[in-house]
């Protein structure tokens, strides 16, 4: 099967689309493995739909499913209308919802799903969490120095949660953030949802505008904003090659 492989601002994808609908949880170990596969933080696979433009399933490296992916939304996006599945403007299917996008280039706008605060009166190591819908869950604790990420104390919340768990500090009236993400289980270099809950916390915190730049570990920036509906999510994906792969799983 002729795969691709790309790079969202430090979030890595392997995405191919079919006409089958199966389950591939194997097939995303087998891919996203760094020594053995292509190697990646997910795999997406693009369907045809009747209403929309596509729906995909969306696996993190560990072979889990994941209802929504913000970097990823936007490289299904580019690799949709690069692959004539679909027009600039689309709409497609996730887990979490619809999701509208358009691309410019190789620079793609998402509209996320409308973004749902769960809980913020939570404490942890006397650090005030809260807990963030933004297509997955995030927890979101805001730090004055955005080195002070205890990776161990992001893998015990994330199993205590069953959570992505976020830091992020206000940079000016821009954001930095740092997350550790369920299913790959480590800090990743970035995180599209996990960037979005940082802003929206943030926002409602009244410690930045609705139109920001948010730097994530990779060093790249993204651009955020809030219009009438939800969160919206901007940034260059880059498609880094294409190849065959031959495997007894799809």
């Amino acid at each position: 099967m002729k795969i691709e492989k790309y790079c969202a601002n430090g979030n890595d994808f392997v995405i191919f689309h079919s006409d089958t609908k199966r389950n591939r949880s194997n097939l995303a170990k087998e891919l996203c493995h760094r020594q053995n596969g292509i190697g990646a933080d997910g795999l997406i696979v693009l369907l045809p739909h009747k209403k929309y433009d596509f729906e995909w399933q969306f696996y993190n490296s560990d072979g889990s499913d994941a209802k929504m992916c913000g970097n990823g939304s936007r490289v299904a996006a580019h690799y949709a209308y690069k692959n004539n599945l679909a027009s600039k403007n689309m709409k497609f299917l996730t887990g979490a919802g619809i999701i509208s996008a358009d691309v410019n280039g190789d620079m793609v706008l998402s509209e996320l799903t409308p973004p749902e605060i769960i809980d913020k009166i939570i404490n942890h190591n006397g650090k005030s969490w809260w807990l963030i819908n933004t297509g997955v869950n995030h927890l979101v604790n805001i730090t004055k120095n955005i080195e002070d990420f205890d990776i161990n104390e992001a893998r015990e919340l994330r199993h205590e949660y069953n959570a992505n768990v976020n830091i992020t500090s206000v940079y000016g009236n821009n954001l930095k953030v740092r997350t550790y993400e369920r299913g790959v289980e480590d800090e990743t270099l970035a995180c599209g949802t996990g960037m979005a809950a940082c802003f929206y916390r943030a926002l409602k915190e009244n410690l930045i505008s609705d139109n920001i730049e948010v730097y994530p570990k990779s060093g790249d920036t993204l651009y955020l904003g809030i219009n009438d509906k939800t969160i919206t999510f901007r940034g260059e994906v880059k498609n880094t090659f294409s190849t065959k792969w031959n495997s007894e799983l799809d």
